[in-house]
């Protein structure tokens, strides 16, 4: 992979083309909103968002809160890893309806990459191992390293085509909007939904060396220095303060402020895996306290570039997560080697493990499912040795996902670990981690936040999930949400609270108060 820091001085350089035409239609001029603004702070815990406030009672996040309403009992998706947890937030839909459990899976009925289709079965693997440096010298994905489709001539299939459902991108600019997305990784194209045209303006710069997995990662790499991931978000920030602007996110030309649009954070998650937690009440040590601030800083350019736009009464601003880090009490952490899982199932049935996939859990795919009870038990069996907590497959599984019998992507076994226990090598500097099934992956920071709203300053106690951002967004701009396919699959429900003032009672409301997020 080629150096990437040196793409911070030669801002915004790596970017997808426009699918379609700069020019946007109006949506439905009686929407409550005419533009949202999602913002991932990818690893922000619901307790991260209220300890940051208590501690700066002056910051954006402070007052987007009490101008806005506060889910303090938030929930992504299981198992809460990235990829699932933004397709929670973009298509309302969990992984029994997304068919996508990682950014690293198994797909039974896909041949390998660089095959001729003539066996299925195969890694799918989405992630910056697939990166390659493309003819114009931006950074993209490599073809010959994406899994084969046998039932479409043997094409390789790019995330967005192994997406089963379409996202809110893909919905607003069917109904004639303008739409734009930043994130991380070139395969995050993914969001472009089935279509592959969601997205008229996506912005992919490559975070580089993945600290995820990696043991003996020096400051060399963007994400073994929560500096260098400030400067990184830092460069994606700009690309949303360009688009706020009515420009591409490299302000190259001209286009309609974004309908939908957004991007991700990174340094919050980085700053949890190098530096974790105080204690088991979450206390945020220097580094957290800090990446939360350079968040909250650039939040609060977003909404000062919003009223300089005069765009604040027509935005919805969202602040969430796709996923947590966990464990927060640092003396539950406990590293386990994944080897140690793998020698235990090639034990018990040699030769039928197709992929293992690990973090703070781990999902198991089988080359022969009749292998599933043996497995399952030998796991079982060595689960104080390996920090297991439980073994899920056969019909207890069946309760969670689609039956592996049924569909191609259900792992066949999944395996939760021990609160506070990583698949990882001993020797590996995180302090935490995500993609498992426990409360720190998945207790989620989400705010929303509009001079519209009806529920400023309400806090929502009980359970609600990410998915329900989906729906939340199209109806926000007068558009139904079940024109989500996996809304209308799953009846992802609209946020609680997420209500809208009349215009009358809102200019009475207004009168006195301060701007958003000032």
């Amino acid at each position: 992979m080629k150096p990437i820091l040196s793409a911070l001085t030669i801002a915004l350089s790596l970017s997808v083309p426009a699918a379609g035409t700069a020019c946007a239609g109006e949506l439905p001029p009686g929407a409550p909103v005419q533009h949202v603004l999602l913002i991932s702070v990818d690893g922000l815990h619901t307790s991260d968002l209220a300890n940051f406030i208590q501690a700066h009672p002056d910051s954006t996040l402070a007052n987007l809160s009490k101008q806005g309403v506060d889910y303090t009992n938030a929930h992504t998706v299981e198992p809460a890893d990235s990829f699932p947890g933004l397709l929670a937030l973009v298509t309302g839909g969990t992984p029994a309806v997304t068919g996508v459990y990682y950014d690293d899976s198994y797909d039974r009925e896909l041949a390998p990459p660089g095959s001729d289709c003539s066996r299925t079965g195969t890694r799918v693997r989405y992630d910056e191992s697939l990166d390659m440096t493309g003819p114009d010298g931006r950074d993209a994905i490599d073809p010959a390293k994406l899994p084969r489709d046998p039932q479409h001539a043997c094409a390789p299939v790019y995330p967005h085509a192994f997406l089963r459902v379409n996202t809110i991108f893909e919905a607003v600019r069917d109904a004639g909007g303008y739409t734009a997305w930043t994130d991380k990784h070139p395969t995050y194209e993914l969001v472009e939904g089935p279509s592959g045209h969601g997205v008229d303006d996506l912005f992919l710069p490559e975070i580089g060396a993945n600290y995820e997995g990696l043991s003996n990662v020096t400051t060399r790499e963007i994400t073994g220095s929560l500096g260098k991931t400030e400067d990184y978000d830092d460069l994606k920030a700009r690309a949303i303060i360009n688009e706020i602007d009515g420009l591409s996110h490299d302000a190259s030309r001209h286009t309609a402020v974004p309908n939908v649009f957004g991007l991700n954070l990174q340094a919050v998650n980085v700053a949890q895996k190098l530096y974790g937690y105080r204690d088991a009440e979450g206390g945020l040590t220097p580094g957290v306290d800090r990446a939360i601030g350079h968040a909250d800083r650039l939040i609060g350019q977003f909404v000062g570039e919003l009223g300089k736009q005069h765009l604040l009464d027509e935005t919805l601003v969202i602040v969430t997560a796709k996923h947590g880090n966990g464990p927060i009490d640092p003396a539950r952490l406990s590293k386990i080697d994944e080897r140690r899982l793998q020698k235990v199932i090639d034990a018990a049935a040699p030769g039928a493990l197709a992929q293992l996939t690990t973090d703070h859990g781990a999902l198991i795919w089988l080359h022969d499912a009749s292998a599933t009870q043996r497995i399952s038990a030998a796991l079982r069996s060595q689960a104080k040795a390996l920090g297991i907590a439980d073994v899920l497959s056969g019909e207890r599984l069946a309760l969670r996902f689609p039956t592996p019998l049924q569909d191609s992507r259900t792992p066949d076994i999944v395996v939760v670990s021990r609160d506070g226990v990583i698949f990882t090598p001993p020797k590996d500097g995180k302090l935490a981690e995500h993609g498992g099934f426990h409360n720190d992956d998945t207790a989620v920071a989400l705010l929303l936040a509009s001079p519209r709203l009806a529920d400023q300053g309400r806090h929502v106690t009980y359970p609600v999930s990410t998915t329900q951002v989906a729906p939340t967004i199209l109806a926000a701009l007068g558009l139904p949400p079940a024109a989500l396919q996996a809304v209308a699959q799953e009846g992802t429900a609209v946020l609680p609270a997420a209500t809208w003032a009349q215009p009358r009672q809102l200019a009475q409301d207004q009168r006195g108060t301060h701007p958003l997020g000032k």
